[in-house]
């Protein structure tokens, strides 16, 4: 049985920022406040060695309606702790909901909050909320960063109940490649709990307060790595059990009783998956501790990347399908229109037995008289539908025959493709931040106008100032139809685009979901598979965008589909 890390329950204490109540004017900590108080520690985990200290400067006493510099207004406060305070805001110049961070300009902390936020907004990678703003302004600082209102917590998911495998592999997989990510780049966490992830509605994970979090409550630690390589197990398990791993109950999980200690998730729950158990187990492990009998623990976000990719892709489950209900013969077709019948069904007749046949010499005459009436009848049938074959199979081969200029015919030159109509077709940007590309105007890529086109949005290199790989549309066939070849004009210059196919009931959420057929680069582009595929949604993915200077986008005239 493992043993908790110090690391660990350090974060664990430095818990969630709980909403603000009635009286947002009453300062709250961590929700840990007394059980620090009796160890002698503060609310952000710091020794409380000098008693006689001068108290941290309140939080800011501001109110909504208030702006910062003439353009975030503030609207709602949801979080109010020890000496700063969190806010839903308005950016009035770009018009999008923003999240800023506001404490007063006098405050311990109010210079390392600056630094990690212009640090944290140096990295620029999209699987973190972004920091736009770090400002010193008067008497106050803050901090403003995106605001997802489509993202959901991952409190929120929890509280519906444990994750399936797929989703928990999903989880731990892209947590620990976004923090290996920041490790490289020289940024912690340090206080990565659930209500610091969010899930987009494309299904990717977003990982907020990357250094600032820490930053406004004064955490350190020693080794940064393997706290938040332990703080990730722990969001694997509560995933996986619905059980925060520790003896306090945290982020409404319960926590595990207090005599057992760390027990593996598949002890807790039945029906766990064993690899996801043994892999949040060597998170969490302490030093010495032995998390798996096999492997080693993990003490990076890296290792544990490493982990996760060695293990067996993990599918999601099979959707469920309802049978039909069984067929009910209706009133209608029993003749009643709906209505009860006034009578009661009364006793069909017997038809009286047919007379015998003819036996005698006239009766022999009229067969044999019938009968050659039918073969004459069946041999004409015969010629006709004969001569009708024949007459399609001379115009089937006069179609596909072609003239040439000196009045001679080529049998062999097939049809031209069919063309294919794009019955809907919509901006495709899983891996932007804010997950569109001009929706607006996408109709315009395949109206049969070649005046109109849908652009992308602007970038500062043609490959899209290393924030993404590609944008581009899914165009939906509305049902699995052969596609042979897609022609695509672009406007200004050359593109470099690739097209990629799906069958599935749905666009897959990322583009590795769809299967790459062609690729090609110019300003009139035809991709067309080795042989013809068979798919009801086309990608068609832009990979390198022309331009000048800061100014790089692509713009799609014209799109054509055929079979």
């Amino acid at each position: 049985m493992a043993e908790r890390s110090t690391a660990a329950v350090d974060v664990a204490d430095n818990s969630g920022d709980e909403p603000l109540a009635a009286k947002a004017e009453e300062a709250t900590t961590d929700g840990t406040a007394e059980a620090k108080s009796a160890a002698g520690t503060s609310p952000d985990g710091v020794d409380d060695k000098d008693a006689g200290s001068p108290a941290e400067p309140p939080a800011p006493d501001l109110h909504s309606g208030h702006k910062l510099a003439k353009r975030y207004r503030l609207e709602e406060c949801v979080t109010r702790l020890d000496g700063f305070s969190s806010w839903r805001a308005m950016d009035e110049k770009l018009r999008r909901a923003v999240g800023v961070h506001l404490l007063t300009a006098n405050h311990p902390r109010a210079r390392p909050v600056l630094a990690a936020a212009r640090s944290s907004a140096l990295l620029g990678d999209p699987r973190f909320v972004q920091v736009l703003d770090a400002v010193e302004e008067g008497d106050f600082v803050y901090v403003v960063h995106e605001w997802l209102p489509d993202a959901v917590e991952l409190t929120a998911l929890l509280a519906a109940g444990p994750m399936e495998a797929h989703d928990a592999f999903q989880l731990v997989g892209q947590l620990s490649q976004a923090m290996a990510a920041a490790h490289r780049e020289g940024l912690a966490h340090l206080r990565l709990t659930p209500g610091a992830v969010l899930r987009s509605s494309t299904g990717q994970y977003r990982i907020r307060g990357l250094a600032v979090d820490a930053a406004l409550r004064g955490i350190t630690a020693e080794r940064p790595l393997r706290t938040d390589t332990e703080a990730i197990g722990a969001l694997l398990y509560a995933a996986l059990t619905q059980r925060w791993p520790y003896e306090n109950d945290a982020y409404g999980l319960a926590g595990l009783p207090k005599e057992v200690g760390l027990i593996a998730p598949d002890q807790v729950r039945a029906g766990v998956h064993r690899g996801l158990s043994e892999l949040a187990m060597r998170a969490l492990a302490n030093d010495g501790a032995t998390a798996s009998r096999q492997e080693p623990p993990c003490t990076t976000p890296d290792e544990l990347a490493k982990a996760v990719a060695a293990m067996p892709r993990i599918l999601p489950p099979e959707p469920t399908f309802t049978a039909p209900p069984e067929y009910q013969r209706t009133t209608y077709q029993q003749g009643t229109y709906g209505r009860p019948s006034a009578h009661p069904a009364q006793a069909v007749p017997v038809m009286a037995a047919p007379p015998a046949p003819l036996q005698s010499r006239t009766g022999r005459a009229l067969k044999w008289a019938v009968s050659a009436l039918l073969i004459a009848a069946l041999g004409l049938g015969s010629w006709q539908l004969a001569e009708t074959l024949l007459d399609n199979k001379k115009t089937e081969e006069t179609d596909t025959t072609r003239t040439t200029d000196s009045g001679s015919t080529d049998k062999n030159v097939l049809v031209s493709g069919k063309p294919i109509t794009i019955v809907q077709a919509r901006d495709y940007d899983p891996l932007g931040t804010d997950g569109g590309e001009k929706p607006e105007a996408i109709k315009n890529a395949y109206d049969g106008d070649p005046s109109t086109y849908w652009s992308t949005q602007s970038y500062y290199t043609a490959k899209f100032g290393a924030l993404k790989t590609g944008v581009g549309m899914v165009l939906d066939l509305g049902e699995v139809q052969q596609v042979g070849s897609v022609d695509v004009s672009f406007l200004d210059g050359t593109t470099s685009v690739e097209l990629r196919t799906a069958k599935d009931a749905s666009p897959p959420s990322m583009p590795d979901g769809f299967t790459k057929v062609a690729e090609g680069s110019g300003t009139d582009v035809t991709l067309k598979p080795g042989n013809p595929v068979q798919a009801r949604y086309l990608l068609v993915w832009l990979t390198e965008l022309p331009g000048s200077g800061k100014d790089y986008r692509g713009k799609v005239s014209e799109i054509k589909v055929t079979s």
